[in-house]
């Protein structure tokens, strides 16, 4: 047991040696080498899945859950609990900037940012929110990890509006996002298809998502 303790403590201390930059730059190499051509196509701004599978929208995120050791964030990075989705914001506090976690679980945490973490400049999405998670139907690479963004695709579309936008998406226990403005509800859990959208709509925008296990990286980011 104590063996078992301080394999664990050195494995910390070694990922604390890792910068955000660093893992950032790691997980992107296999992104690209593992997710085809980056010639290409990808969908329009204003309608994400239009031509492609992936969103053009700006997202940046590369976390080290090895140091933060964060239980909500881990239980969506388990293929073991397929269908849990995990809500990925920032917030501020004593003007302190925090990593805020929240599960369709019902599990919430924040996490401090580190100094490394503060630089690196996150973009979560198109306004501070993603959803990252194991789907139940593996048809996606990475085994059926998923990203996607917090915001309506087809209320971005419709108002034209990927400056300020306020389409935020609620999430619950059935892998279902839904659209308080619009009411319209995707399934994240077969690749965020809407569910009663009509002619012309598309579903949840989708970034490149890697996870290296509950207690290690996740990285997602556009794909460039």
């Amino acid at each position: 047991m104590r063996g078992k303790q301080q394999h664990r403590t050195e494995a910390i201390k070694r990922g604390r040696r890792l910068t955000v930059r660093s893992a950032l730059l790691c997980l992107m190499v296999v992104l690209y080498t593992s997710c085809g051509k980056s010639g290409e196509m990808l969908g329009d701004i204003f309608n994400p899945t239009s031509t492609g599978e992936y969103s053009t929208w700006p997202c940046r995120f590369a976390y080290n859950n090895l140091i933060h050791q964060d239980a909500t964030l881990a239980a969506s990075m388990s293929e073991a609990s397929r269908g849990i989705f995990c809500i990925i914001s920032e917030t501020t506090h004593a003007g302190r900037k925090f990593v805020v976690f929240e599960n369709n679980n019902g599990s919430s945490s924040e996490q401090p940012e580190s100094e490394e973490e503060k630089m690196a400049k996150f973009i979560l999405g198109l306004n501070n929110g993603i959803i990252v998670g194991f789907q139940t139907l593996i048809n996606e690479p990475n085994g059926g990890f998923v990203a996607y963004d917090l915001q309506c695709p087809n209320c971005v579309r419709r108002d034209n509006n990927t400056l300020t936008p306020t389409y935020r998406l609620t999430i619950d226990s059935k892998g279902i996002a839904t659209c308080q403005k619009c009411k319209k509800t995707y399934d994240m859990n077969n690749g965020g298809i809407v569910q009663n959208g009509e002619e012309g709509d598309t579903g949840l925008a989708k970034y490149l998502g890697r996870t290296m296990g509950p207690y290690d990286f996740v990285s997602v980011v556009t794909r460039q």
